[in-house]
């Protein structure tokens, strides 16, 4: 019984044995055949290696269609050395269209190692230098005149931005190596950048049409109105020589749904210049104040203090103060802008005045627990989420913070001793405007991809306060402004807002010979459709917010009203009316 499984065991041996010699001659017989001779001496035609394509980078526009951030074709300038004959004529040549010197050409021409083919002169060289180039390179190949051979000339693509500067510090820029730096370049990069494809590439170019197309990155829409915020642009830094101020920044909003229609701030830089950001700015939150710098508002701050106070019953319009001039919280003094008492007031005469004291007392009422409580309901302290790159948060400090003393709730009333950045305030404030609803600024309006468009939805904060608080809050701010025949009124349009005027902290206390100066108003009052927000730094001419950057928002609102194509209130009451 053994024998015969081995017999059949030496069988199926020999059976796989013959097979596998069957195999060995047919491999030695193809490739010593006629058809394999032919497809060696043609290999080359179907080699080809693995490439990395890296798709075009998504435009960006505003919201109207203009564009803002764009592509532009550039060239790499080489030459193949193995078919270059005159070295000289060539870095003459070279040296005079790139801007080189002869020395610097041929340098490069006669000093690279033996073993290189091609070497570069220069990257990132014009269109129209390009262009003359190829014609004088045309004009001596057809008289058979060698001193540009082996010239070439390889198309790439470098960011653009045809508006230079404008709305430079929410763009951002992106570098040679593809990535983007500050505002939506560094926010969106991939979205932007798209998805490189390593791709088999054949030498033979009959088979080029085989490479599949690599998709272009996500091309984006923004929010921002480009006329307005060419005009804001224009007005903030008229702004900064009238009053003598340091830096600043403007800010316009649309109260319903977030929508960041101008974001102006300085100093700015032409995008297709990057190379001096170095220059202009010492660190990353300069790039763009609006966002990226807190600091201390002063008056402005009383809004939300005096919003808090009204939401929670502490006060009302008609609820009155005895100013005296000073108040004691915590043991310490507190003063007002002026050091002098304003005798009786009710709560619209504290918010016109911009009393101190009166705003003191006022969250002093109120209560440590219930003021700090509203003021995290305002987002204080934390980040809007705007979708910018480089946004700070601020500080609101609070009781049980090492550095939180008794008199912080008084001066925290005021916009002393808390910081915040100014989109910060304006989105708080937004609750105000909007029925009590804070939005949530952001900068994407859409993005388009494969032929579609997808729209950005509006998205909400909260509800720090009531409906009916932000009414009121509304109305007193409105006659405040027209009591005080406020510099920041604009005629045919019931506007309102508030002024701060804020010292500036140093190490030795405050500094009262300088301040920052701000405003935030919006309008209309009956259908609020802006916000604005305005802070300029330092101003010399005069230390007052009500004389400096008062003004401004009248000259913001004028200019937005015009763009926006509101019309005054008594042409839009005859259109409701019909």
């Amino acid at each position: 019984m053994r024998q015969q499984y081995a017999v059949r065991s030496l069988i199926i041996v020999a059976c796989f044995v013959l097979v596998g010699l069957g195999v060995i001659v047919q491999m030695i017989r193809i490739q010593n055949s006629e058809a394999a001779m032919i497809f060696l001496l043609q290999g080359d035609r179907y080699a080809g290696e693995f490439q990395m394509f890296y798709p075009e980078r998504g435009e960006i526009y505003d919201r109207n269609g203009h564009l803002l951030a764009g592509n532009r074709t550039v060239y790499e300038v080489g030459v193949s050395l193995s078919e270059m004959e005159n070295p000289d004529s060539m870095s003459y040549i070279l040296g005079t269209y790139l801007g080189l010197t002869y020395d610097e050409v041929y340098k490069k021409l006669t000093g690279s190692p033996e073993s290189w083919e091609y070497i570069v002169i220069q990257d990132y060289v014009g269109a129209e230098t390009v262009a003359a180039l190829q014609q004088l390179l045309q004009q001596l190949e057809d008289a058979d005149d060698p001193r540009l051979s082996g010239l070439a000339f390889k198309p790439h693509l470098q960011r653009s931005y045809p508006e230079k500067d404008l709305a430079s510090n929410v763009l951002g820029f992106v570098t040679r190596d593809g990535r983007g730096y500050f505002g939506i370049e560094e926010k969106y990069n991939d979205l932007l950048a798209g998805h490189p494809v390593q791709i088999w590439v054949p030498r033979d170019p009959n088979k080029a049409s085989e490479i599949p197309r690599v998709p272009n990155g996500t091309t984006l829409v923004l929010t921002l109105n480009r006329d307005l915020q060419a005009k804001v642009e224009t007005i903030l830094d008229q702004a900064l020589v009238d009053y003598g101020a340091q830096n600043g920044t403007i800010l316009v909003m649309d109260p319903r749904n977030g929508d960041i229609l101008a974001m102006a701030a300085t100093p700015r830089m032409d995008l297709n210049n990057y190379g001096n950001y170095f220059s202009l700015y010492d660190n990353g939150s300069q790039y763009n104040r609006a966002i990226g710098m807190a600091y201390e508002p002063g008056s402005v701050f009383k809004v939300l203090t005096m919003a808090a106070a009204l939401d929670v019953g502490t006060v009302r319009p008609e609820t009155t103060f005895i100013d005296t001039g000073s108040i004691q919280v915590g043991g310490i003094t507190i003063q007002n802008w002026n050091r002098e008492s304003w005798g009786q007031q009710n709560m619209v005469g504290c918010l016109q005045h911009s009393l101190n004291v009166c705003l003191a007392w006022i969250s002093s009422e109120m209560g440590v627990q219930s003021f700090y409580s509203y003021m995290e309901r305002f987002g204080l302290g934390h980040a809007t989420g705007i979708d910018l790159a480089g946004e700070a948060i601020g500080r609101l400090k609070v009781p049980g913070d090492g550095d939180w003393y008794p008199v912080d709730l008084g001066t925290n009333a005021f916009g002393q001793g808390v910081s915040v950045t100014p989109l910060q305030m304006l989105t708080a404030v937004s609750a105000i405007a909007n029925d009590g609803r804070m939005v949530t600024p952001h900068m994407l309006y859409a993005m388009l991809r494969d032929g579609h468009q997808y729209n950005v939805p509006s998205q909400y904060a909260g509800s720090p306060i009531s409906a009916e608080t932000a009414h009121t809050l509304n109305d007193m701010l409105a006659i405040s402004l027209e009591q005080e025949s406020s510099l920041a009124l604009l005629p045919g349009y019931r506007l309102a807002g508030k002024t701060g005027t804020a010292q500036i902290p140093t190490d030795y206390g405050y500094d009262v010979s300088r301040t920052n100066v701000s405003f935030v108003g919006w309008g209309p009052v009956d259908d609020p459709q802006f916000m604005v927000y305005i802070w300029l730094q330092t101003p010399t001419t005069s230390i007052w917010s009500s004389e400096t950057a008062a003004p401004v928002f009248s000259q913001v609102a004028e200019q937005t009203v015009i763009v926006l194509n509101i019309p005054p209130d008594v042409v839009r009451g005859q259109l409701i009316s019909k």
